[in-house]
């Protein structure tokens, strides 16, 4: 009994041992078995976090949250789910039988984290030695715009970046002061890795960041390119296992902003009237016009339509997307239409050991301009408000006995001015990752950009006077007025041209990425051959016509032989150019344990540009950094999150300006000779040969420091720097027994540049409901001509920009001086009036007369460079309402007002219209309106640059992850003693701070928008 009592129970135990094995593999096999996880990714202050990476570690495995957060993926028990975003910190989350999980992000520093775009590769923040700023597309400026300079405008600190209404007109970008003369000296544009991009090809919808570099241990890298900094662009691209289709799109009205304060029929009546003077009757009608208003649109609208598409599988990513933005400007007449497609793709192989990426973009853009503008604004501010646009009978009003006063109306609609713009950009780029840490690139990029331009001037224009019509060009050095009436032709006459550039490059650089124990070295070695060729087209014209309607669609209707004083317009002969560029450059970058930092590069340039004695060019650069707040010491502080210490120092060069043939020995036509009975044409040398041509070069010296505190809730930078140029580029007239064709480029002359920049971003509030975060920046610039002397000139001075007012040919209002700066006013000094009521000027010598000699009698006036521009942003977010204000101001520059000059020319108030401020003027004062100190005025101002209040609407509609409205006002009111249409007046070129009846009109924006993400 006893053994069948043991079996029994050894049996039962043998029962319930497999039962328990059938349960435990059961469990087992059920946990080895695949599950959708789910959940929602948030911030610290529980808001969902969108596009964050969600991987199974070891996995190939990937997805994205939704713009709520929420994400789905197949994993099984045991597996660890890894969380990366940008500006968070990466999160590991193990799987257990839980299948939904809510993970907290926390946030890491952006200012030390984020990726930096640099020349040829990518850096974190924290371990920059260079002076770099970084701008984010929800910190670019908002508005109907088109132009990235504009979007820049008040971000950056020393980018001096100014911009008029007229919507075909890019901004002027100065960086860190003017380095030359020669050239607008704007900024290098790189757009995904593209070197000498059109930026004009890239909507701003399409910009996932850009990168300003500032100092030479960031810019050398593109050694003859970089003198005046580099802007690198990148363009969103689509990122694995999420796919997002995106709609942006905005609707505008603009208003004019301001306007002259011109005088009324009647207060000019009674200004002529009190001053015993009378109107022509040929004027005289009734009238009272606002000529300014007459050419303008009461209202102009804009508005723009941005459609993305992105995604990406487990070895390839895309984005696309197309732009369609139109802009009419405020003057008749004048629009711009733009559409742009982009595509980016990137293919990976052989294990992701390899990456192709593909970048397109083609911008086709319609320009319409209001024909002969600048001639429009000087004839709409001068025309008497007596008299009509048009008369009884229908005819426009003119009255041609008064020399150089056509009616504005009448110039634009007679006449038509427009330009086709085609911009094509292709890169392809293999990045294979090699052995040793090792990682190779070629990159091919192709750029076409063509132009198709056309004008007509119908045959209303063969009544103008041929010998009174002068154009009324932008100030700028060898820049005069000069005749244009005899481009109108008889019977109509029209102009056509076609122009096409294209730039080849071809980069190919080694990298190597080594991390050996607390030392982490990263090592650039690089070739890069381009080849430029420029002007490529033909120019012709004709008149004559049988109609008007013609237009320049059909030039072949045109009989211009049968006049004979006409000559077929064919364009310059120096329009072609062709220029091939070889570079070899090198970078070493090291850090030890993230806190002492350098970087050294070189870059030798050679260019076909140049004299045959100096095609090449070097530009070294060597930065140093140290992260104090690493060291030991520093951790007893912890108010203190980040403090490094960082100097640089670099040469880089300028080529823009410089052609192809600058160098070189020119003929040009000498008129005709006669030669055995027959007129032949004369050729002689125009520009003489310079072997000895040579790069501009930039010497750039930089000390900053960045810092954070309070756990980097308030960061910022501050940097001190200075710039040399030396060599400058430059065209001078010499005698023809010196150097064959009386003219020959040099080098010749040094401009100093020494400037603060300083830039502060705090979040005071943060909270779950309420965050508000601020951003201020602030720079100054010395801007100084050291020198001026060249093997062909040994002057200390030049004096240019002659507007040449009513009574003053000759007179000139700047003067490039050795210890002045750039644009430097130099004109009469006023010195009030007699007892006579007429204008008196200072003497040299400190006495005073009323017949004062241009150039003998001169001061220097004032300064155009402003001594601060300021830039304040301020975002406050409440639940789901956002709303950003951003105010911009520069300070301490003068403008020199010639526009208010010659509006207060009292002698010819009977026959030109006057600024009410030149009513206390006699009208037998004719040298009021001599160009003076008098006219020269403050230029500071503060602006409300814009204002946006937006809402975000998620989960409303099916399938639709997120929707926000906006409603933003640009350009809402401007505090300035100015007394111009604008204190914004152009800072670029050698010119600057010159207002003369050529303004294009500012506007006010009132912009509603709405952004879709699906």
């Amino acid at each position: 009994m006893m053994r069948i009592d043991l079996r029994c129970t050894m049996g039962r135990w043998m029962n319930f041992l497999l039962l328990f094995l059938f349960f435990a593999l059961s469990e087992t096999a059920f946990a080895q078995t695949e599950q959708r996880i789910s959940g929602t990714v948030v911030d610290k202050d529980g808001l969902g976090v969108p596009g964050v990476n969600v991987t199974v570690k070891g996995t190939k495995k990937i997805t994205s949250t939704s713009a709520a957060g929420a994400f789905n993926i197949s994993a099984k028990q045991g597996d660890v789910l890894v969380f990366t975003a940008v500006s968070y910190t990466t999160k590991e989350l193990a799987i257990t039988s839980q299948t939904s999980y809510k993970v907290v992000l926390n946030d890491e520093n952006k200012a030390l984290k984020e990726v930096v775009v640099v020349g040829y590769g990518t850096s974190s923040r924290k371990t920059l030695s260079s002076s770099v700023t970084t701008v984010k597309p929800e910190e670019l400026n908002r508005g109907a715009i088109a132009d990235v300079g504009q979007l820049l405008q008040g971000k950056v600190p020393g980018l001096n970046v100014s911009a008029s209404g007229d919507p075909n007109k890019p901004a002027a970008v100065i960086l860190r002061g003017a380095s030359t003369v020669n050239s607008p000296g704007a900024p290098f544009y790189v757009i995904d890795g593209i070197p000498g991009a059109d930026i004009s090809a890239i909507a701003p919808n399409d910009i996932a960041s850009i990168d300003v570099l500032k100092d030479a241990a960031a810019t050398a890298i593109y050694g003859n390119r970089a003198a005046s900094g580099v802007i690198m662009v990148t363009t969103k691209r689509g990122k694995k296992g999420q796919s997002q289709v995106t709609y942006s799109g905005y609707i505008s009205n603009e208003k004019v902003s301001s306007e002259l304060d011109l005088m009324n029929a009647d207060q000019l009546s009674a200004y002529v009237a009190a001053n015993n003077a009378s109107f022509s009757p040929n004027d005289s009608s009734g009238s009272n016009t606002n000529w300014m208003a007459a050419i303008q649109r009461s209202s102009a609208v804009a508005h723009n339509h941005n459609l993305s598409f992105s995604g990406g599988s487990e070895h390839s990513t895309y984005s696309a997307s197309i732009n369609y933005f139109k802009k009419d400007g405020i003057l008749s007449k004048s629009s711009l239409e733009r559409i742009i497609g982009r595509l980016n793709i990137d293919q990976y192989a052989l294990k992701d050991k390899v990456k192709f990426s593909l970048n397109l973009s083609n911008s086709s853009s319609n320009s319409n301009y209001t024909p002969l503008q600048n001639i429009v604004l000087q004839q709409a501010a001068k025309h008497l408000p007596i008299s009509p646009v048009m008369r009884n009978n229908g005819n426009y009003f003119e009255n041609f006995n008064t020399t150089g006063y056509y009616n504005p109306v009448s110039l634009i609609d007679n006449a038509k001015d427009e330009t086709k713009y085609n911009v094509l950009i292709g890169g392809f780029n293999t990045e294979v990752k090699l052995p040793f840490d090792l990682t190779y690139n070629v990159n091919l990029s192709y750029q076409r950009t063509t132009s198709l331009h056309g004008e007509f001037y119908n045959r209303y224009f063969s009544q103008y006077p041929t010998a009174g019509f002068y154009n009324n060009p932008d100030p700028g050095i060898g820049i005069q007025k000069t005749l244009i009436g005899n481009l109108f032709g008889t019977n109509g006459s029209a102009l056509r041209n076609t122009f096409q550039n294209t730039n080849k490059t071809l980069e190919t650089f080694l990298t190597w990425n080594k991390k050996l124990g607390d030392h982490s070295l990263t090592a650039v070695l690089g070739y890069s051959y381009q080849e430029n060729i420029y002007g490529e087209g033909f120019q012709t014209s004709s008149t004559n016509f049988p109609a008007d309607n013609i237009g320049y669609s059909n030039l072949s209707l045109g009989n211009p032989y049968a006049i004979p004083t006409y000559r077929i317009n064919a364009g310059d002969d120096l329009t072609y150019g062709q220029i091939r560029m070889i570079s070899d450059f090198a970078r070493l970058n090291y850090n030890y344990k993230d806190k002492y930092l350098f970087q050294g590069s070189i870059r030798k340039d050679g260019s076909s540009a140049f004299g045959e004695n100096n095609y090449w060019g070097y530009f070294p650069s060597v930065g140093l950094a140290w992260r104090i707040s690493q060291e030991e010491f520093m951790k007893q502080i912890p108010v203190i999150s980040e403090l490094k210490l960082r100097g640089s120092y670099g040469v880089t060069g300028n080529s823009q300006g410089i052609g192809a043939y600058n160098a070189k020995l020119l003929y040009g036509i000498y008129g005709t000779y006669y030669n055995n009975g027959v007129m032949e044409a004369a050729y002689g040398p125009t520009q003489g040969a310079n072997p000895d041509l040579k790069w501009e070069k930039t010497t750039s010296k930089n000390l900053g420091f960045d810092f954070g505190i309070f756990n980097n809730k308030v960061t910022g930078t501050f940097d001190v720097y200075e710039k040399d140029t030396k060599g400058m580029l430059f065209r001078y007239n010499v005698s023809n027994a010196l150097v064959p064709g009386g003219a020959i480029w040099s080098n010749g002359g040094s401009i100093n540049n020494r400037g603060i920049e300083f830039s502060l971003s705090a979040t005071p509030v943060a909270s779950k409901k309420v965050n508000w975060s601020t951003s201020i920046n602030l720079a100054s610039n010395k801007n100084k001509i050291t020198n001026l002397t060249s093997p062909y000139a040994n002057g200390d001075s030049i004096v240019y920009t002659r507007p040449e007012g009513p009574g003053q040919s000759g007179a000139s209002l700047q003067i490039l001086k050795v210890g002045y700066p750039i644009g430097q006013f130099y004109s009469l000094k006023y010195a009030g009036k007699d007892a006579n009521g007429v204008s008196q000027f200072y003497n040299r010598d400190g006495s005073i007369t009323s017949t004062p000699v241009s150039g003998t009698n001169y001061f220097y006036v004032g300064s155009p460079q402003p001594k601060l521009m300021m830039g304040w942003s301020n975002t406050v977010r409440y639940n789901n309402w956002d709303l950003n204000v951003f105010l911009r101001g520069t300070f301490g520059n003068k403008i020199f007002n010639a526009t208010r000059a010659d509006l207060s020319f009292v002698t010819a108030a009977t026959s030109n219209n006057l600024l009410n401020s030149a009513a206390d003027d006699k009208i037998n004062d004719n040298k009021n309106s001599f160009y003076s100190d008098r006219y020269i005025e403050d230029g500071s101002y503060v602006r409300l640059d814009n204002a946006t209040l937006g809402y975000n609407i998620k989960k409303s509609v099916k399938n639709v992850n997120n929707i926000r409205l906006y409603f933003s006002v640009n350009n809402l009111f401007t505090i300035t003693k100015y007394s111009g249409i604008d204190p914004e007046i152009n800072q670029g070129g050698a010119a600057p701070g010159i207002d003369y009846n050529n303004f294009y009109p500012k506007t006010r924006t009132f912009l509603l928008g709405a952004n879709v993400s699906f």
